[in-house]
């Protein structure tokens, strides 16, 4: 089955996965998908990722990180901005801050998809793709 928006199905199979308590998660592999997981990734929210299959079969295998013995997940909230129908954009001054610093923001920019802090440090702006927290 075809899936117009790869960002907005790979957070939506993280949060089902993450609501129904699954150790791992599978998402169609893209440059795009394997660039976020690489960021959530380096920001804690993920355990780890790897690309499985060969062709047009690859897929991410992405484990989940929960906190304590109820198995709480670290992801609260994963909320797509940026859509195939309205794209958002923010330049570098305008980059916004998710819970006052505590979540991130993912943004795509000519030097790569990653967080607002790293995009606010380097001095860019871009397409605001999620928020993370």
């Amino acid at each position: 089955m075809a899936v117009n928006d790869t960002i907005g199905d790979m957070l939506t199979r993280i949060r089902n996965a993450n609501l129904a308590r699954h150790q791992t998660t599978d998402v169609p592999s893209t440059r795009m998908t394997r660039s976020i997981a690489s960021v959530l990734k380096e920001e804690g929210f993920i355990t780890d990722f790897e690309e499985v299959g060969e062709g047009v079969k690859r897929h991410l295998v992405i484990a989940l990180k929960y906190r304590g013995k109820q198995r709480r997940p670290i992801i609260n909230r994963l909320q797509r901005i940026s859509k195939p129908g309205l794209r958002v954009y923010s330049n570098r001054r305008e980059l916004p801050r998710v819970l006052g610093g505590i979540g991130i923001a993912i943004i795509s920019t000519s030097s790569g998809i990653m967080t607002d802090r790293n995009a606010r440090q380097t001095g860019v702006g871009g397409e605001i793709l999620c928020y993370v927290w």
